[in-house]
């Protein structure tokens, strides 16, 4: 638990077309917690990050300025594949996430993670559509099909966009009790499917990639 005088600081991962629901779900659930939470937002520069769906989200710190986080939380998006290329969100994150009590992905973030060993020897889940590429970023890792979300630790994946509502609130749940997250979840009015393993779009997810694998 912690104090509203000594809150945990949650740093918001950002980088060009990320995805806008990744983001701003679990913010919304997290939001709910202040004084007890403190949001900030990270990115390799401070500014303007666009997300895919266009509007922006101002990054108030770079890594290298970044304070300490005791919660992360990294967003998905089609932006991911240029940032399995990028070595300074791999070094920030190898370094930022021994230290954090949750590192939560939701979606392709997973794949970051991966990339980055942080995910050797962990189960871990991802978006259904693409979860041929996840599989691609490591060998390392045990990945599972069919999952809303997955915690391993403290680290929590999430399946795609809106699984990282469900997730957001598991994490709550697990910090702060599970009446917490309910409370949230109503005044929220949302629905929050509280089985890690029931993923309502696996099967319909999977249908559409045999579809597009048989072109």
């Amino acid at each position: 638990m912690t104090s509203d005088k000594n809150p945990f600081t949650l740093g918001a991962i950002l980088y060009d077309d990320f995805e806008l629901l990744d983001l701003y779900g679990p913010l919304e659930m997290f939001g709910n917690l202040k004084p007890q939470i403190k949001i900030v937002t990270v990115a390799d520069k401070v500014g303007p990050v666009s997300s895919f769906q266009g509007p922006q989200t101002l990054a108030e710190f770079d890594y290298q300025n970044c304070p300490h986080l005791d919660l992360i939380l990294l967003p998905g998006g089609f932006g991911t594949i240029q940032e399995l290329r990028n070595q300074t969100i791999m070094s920030f994150l190898q370094e930022r996430v021994p230290s954090a009590k949750v590192t939560m992905s939701v979606c392709s973030g997973s794949w970051i993670l991966a990339r980055a060993g942080l995910l050797d020897g962990r189960r871990a889940t991802s978006n259904k559509f693409y979860f041929k590429m996840a599989t691609q970023q490591s060998d390392r890792v045990e990945w599972v099909s069919e999952a809303r979300w997955v915690e391993d630790g403290p680290i929590f994946t999430s399946s795609g966009v809106s699984a990282g509502i469900d997730m957001s609130l598991a994490v709550i749940a697990s910090l702060y009790g599970e009446n917490k997250a309910m409370d949230i979840a109503n005044v929220t009015e949302y629905v929050w499917n509280q089985n890690p393993a029931e993923d309502p779009f696996h099967k319909y997810l999977n249908m559409l990639v045999s579809e597009k694998d048989r072109g």
